[in-house]
């Protein structure tokens, strides 16, 4: 079938491209091929091309939307609805991704948030993306959200992604413990979603590793996986609270995640985090 993959340049869409890429006819657009933001481009070439799938990857980021709250209603919003205008005009299916941070984070420890959780996002970016989902969900009938966070992968420079070549260059990191989540390694994402798309059944999905960690957590287990040892791992990696980070947009404090809906289409668990880091090393050492 034809897809075409919105904001394809981050590490999510490249990793989509190059996973529908194996058995689909994909047409791949970043921000600069065009602009979701804009209605009328939108249509007109989703009219052209007719594709089967629509794929929107296109985002503004946690802290830029804290920094422009007006273009993040834009992107994440008014071209979320866009795409799904566009993709209900010609009945094609369309895969939103979205976030746990439309969650507020004050979850008990060892407990997940499901669909059954009612969102109530504490940033710019958790509101504008519940938004968009709303506005996906309102507008086009086949249409599936897929929350996932902590995103991991090949091709873009975050904590997650990078943090075994930091510690195997043996730099030290500051690695924060009091924030919590499900990590997703992004090929894990890449075959869920693939396995999603052929039950055809329109919901909210939590598409994320399974188990829950800290940033602290995710980089002592990359350290493991280095063979890294236990006193080069304490001089290595700084624990360290988020208020000693100051980032830009408040984060809420625990987020992971369970997916009902896939396991009431039959689908297993996804793997550990700690099984997908080491394929991951592996994989990023081999291709380097």
């Amino acid at each position: 079938m034809q897809v075409i993959i919105f904001g394809a340049s981050g590490l999510v869409g490249k990793e989509f491209t190059r996973h529908f890429s194996n058995k689909h006819e994909v047409l791949v657009l970043t921000h600069d091929d065009l602009d979701i933001t804009d209605r009328q481009a939108v249509k007109r070439t989703i009219h052209n091309e007719r594709p089967a799938l629509i794929i929107n990857c296109a985002v503004l980021g946690v802290d830029a939307c804290e920094l422009e709250p007006s273009r993040a209603w834009d992107v994440n919003v008014c071209g979320a609805e866009n795409l799904a205008q566009a993709a209900s005009d010609i009945d094609a299916e369309l895969l939103h991704l979205s976030t746990n941070y439309v969650f507020d984070g004050k979850r008990e420890a060892d407990s997940f948030y499901t669909i059954e959780d009612f969102p109530a996002p504490i940033n710019i970016y958790g509101r504008t993306k519940l938004a968009g989902e709303r506005a996906v969900m309102s507008v086009c009938k086949r249409s599936f959200i897929v929350r996932t966070s902590w995103v991991f992968g090949v091709g873009k420079k975050t904590f997650l992604s990078t943090v075994h070549r930091s510690l195997n260059a043996e730099r030290r990191i500051r690695a924060i413990t009091d924030l919590w989540a499900s990590s997703t390694y992004v090929r894990d994402l890449a075959e869920r979603v693939d396995e999603i798309l052929l039950y055809q059944h329109y919901s909210t999905y939590h598409v994320v590793n399974s188990g829950i960690c800290s940033y602290y957590d995710f980089a002592v287990e990359a350290a493991k996986v280095l063979r890294i040892s236990d006193t080069r791992i304490t001089h290595l990696i700084e624990p360290v609270k988020v208020s000693d980070i100051q980032p830009v947009a408040q984060r809420p404090r625990y987020t992971p995640m369970r997916c009902t809906v896939s396991e009431e289409i039959g689908l297993a668990p996804m793997r550990d985090w700690r099984t997908a880091i080491v394929d991951y090393i592996r994989a990023d050492y081999r291709s380097s």
